[in-house]
């Protein structure tokens, strides 16, 4: 049991080049510390195309026999995860092609016009946020999930691999098979349909923003009157 877990743990050091090869040989550990090192990042390049988690489960589990059953012609050409992200990308394109047509980038274009660049950002949480803040972090998340789904899949992908994965310019363009003018353009363009998309849906919401209504309001009254000693109960006003 020691030499197993030792032999885990070495793994986990391992270049990707290393692991490659320890999977070649047969070694099981091996190709599971590949799915964990690149779980997240291939998981949200197929969730941005087929935008389901279940379906993005599904592709990825897909990807992963795809790629162990081609890892003997893998040559290091481009980075492991380059690679591993390809063929997500030929899987959940494929999903989408049997499902439905894409629409042309060209029409697209034409339909987005030029405005503000910018992004709402929020801030991370706290290490241990309240019941509270962690639903509200939670309703952002999907918020936030919601509008990216909203882009055109040229966009998403390019926004997901450089904002929400924060892989370099040249990383992405690597992985998508762009020059890196082309994914600077779409990221642009990303950006800017998700603060879009964003000020629409928080439109109908900031109203009902800071609200001070019912048991809020009852609480900070009662304490200000308690404060100033003054008690304006039914019972005093009939004793007056």
């Amino acid at each position: 049991m020691q030499t197993v877990t030792a032999k885990r743990r070495d793994i986990s050091q391992c270049t990707d080049l290393e692991v490659v090869e320890l999977v070649r040989g047969g070694d099981g550990a091996a190709f599971r510390a590949i799915m964990q090192r690149y779980n997240q990042r291939l998981y949200r390049v197929a969730r941005g195309i087929v935008r389901d988690e279940t379906e993005a489960e599904d592709v990825l589990q897909e990807a992963y026999l795809h790629a162990f059953a081609a890892l003997k012609g893998f040559r290091g050409d481009s980075s492991l995860g380059t690679w591993l992200t390809r063929i997500v990308l030929n899987d959940a394109f494929g999903r989408i092609r049997r499902r439905r047509p894409t629409e042309g980038l060209d029409v697209l274009d034409r339909a987005i016009q030029e405005g503000d660049t910018r992004v709402i950002m929020f801030p991370g949480a706290h290490a241990n946020p309240s019941p509270e803040a962690a639903a509200a972090r939670e309703e952002v998340r999907r918020l936030l999930e919601h509008a990216i789904d909203d882009l055109p899949e040229p966009f998403r992908l390019v926004f997901i691999m450089r904002d929400v994965e924060e892989l370099s310019i040249e990383e992405t363009a690597a992985n998508l098979e762009l020059r890196p003018e082309t994914v600077k353009t779409r990221l642009h363009r990303a950006r800017r349909l998700l603060r879009k998309n964003l000020d629409e849906k928080l439109a109908t919401v900031l109203r009902d923003t800071f609200p001070f209504q019912g048991v809020r309001c009852a609480r900070i009254t009662d304490a200000v009157l308690s404060r100033l000693g003054l008690n304006d109960s039914p019972e005093d006003d009939l004793s007056a």
